[in-house]
């Protein structure tokens, strides 16, 4: 072989390598190398000598798992784990429920106006949720709320949403609002996938509309469905825009509502990035687990389905 066709050659072989070169510098500048920093500060900390002023007063030093181990003690950061399960048990069977309630009607043969409803579903995903969570906050105070105004001359209770237990549900509606719409769009995709056949034979076989939702229509978007359960675990492990919005306007809502914002707030309101760094840690494993656990049981469950 000439050294021509040797060049020729490994030029061919090493193209995919180039094509994958930009995003692998990308994938370690601005995920990798974040990561591993993250890591890194949460095995160290800050060790201060006397009051802490001068040259070498203040110094970072190896601490191991001590802040692994402080932020399991951490009664601010459990508190707050506690209340996202109670915000995901409303969030995550509601949103899906709606999701899957609407995908099914907008592809009955019996819909109208299929396109505008579809977009008037998914417009409110489209909203930042820092807008949508201003906007609903100020719908949930008394004093400017069209809603209780007309609850008052009604007169009819004004229950305050912003306060106590009726503080899960005004978050949940906030996000149940907002990605109601993205889930339904990707369980209405995978309907649309189904071929008609399906359903001809099945209405040819005596099925009505209500059967064939619940025994070929379900059972067809199973995969949609895990897929929509996955993203709602995460974005509820991860929710943070919306209460941190919502504080200003009640005491309710401390700066550890969720674990987010205990990690937010040991890093830019105490400045001890160090334990911000476990906590962080710590969230991303368990956001890890959870999801790793609840897609190999999906896919035991899919395996053993197949197998029969």
């Amino acid at each position: 072989m000439t050294t021509a066709h040797r060049r020729k050659s490994y030029g061919v072989k090493g193209a995919p390598y180039g094509f994958l070169l930009p995003a692998t510098i990308l994938f370690a500048l601005f995920f990798a190398l974040p990561i591993g920093y993250a890591v890194w500060l949460s095995l160290h900390k800050v060790r201060v000598v006397g009051l802490g002023l001068g040259s070498g007063a203040r110094s970072e030093v190896w601490a191991g798992v001590e802040n692994y181990t402080d932020a399991f003690t951490d009664s601010e950061l459990l508190d707050g784990a506690l209340r996202v399960l109670g915000y995901g048990c409303i969030v995550v069977p509601v949103m899906l429920g709606l999701a899957l309630l609407f995908a099914l009607m907008l592809d009955s043969d019996r819909v109208r106006l299929a396109p505008f409803t579809r977009l008037a579903i998914f417009l409110p995903y489209a909203i930042p949720g820092v807008v949508a969570a201003l906007l609903w906050g100020f719908l949930y105070l008394p004093d400017v709320s069209p809603f209780y105004y007309v609850l008052q001359k009604l007169g009819m209770p004004q229950p305050d949403l912003l306060d106590g237990g009726p503080l899960y549900l005004a978050l949940s509606n906030i996000a149940i609002w907002g990605g109601t719409g993205f889930n339904m769009i990707v369980i209405y995709t995978a309907l649309q996938a189904v071929p008609a056949e399906v359903y001809e034979a099945a209405k040819l076989d005596g099925a009505t509309p209500l059967q064939i939702a619940l025994r070929i229509k379900i059972p067809m978007v199973a995969p949609s469905l895990v897929l929509t359960f996955f993203f709602s675990i995460i974005a509820t492990l991860q929710v943070f825009s919306e209460p941190t919005t919502l504080k200003p306007l009640t005491n309710s809502v401390s700066t550890t509502w969720s674990p987010l914002m205990k990690v937010y707030r040991d890093a830019f309101g105490t400045g001890d990035v160090h334990q911000a760094a476990a906590e962080a840690v710590i969230i991303a494993l368990a956001t890890l687990v959870l999801s790793f656990g609840f897609l190999r049981g999906a896919n035991r469950r899919n395996k053993q389905e197949a197998a029969r």
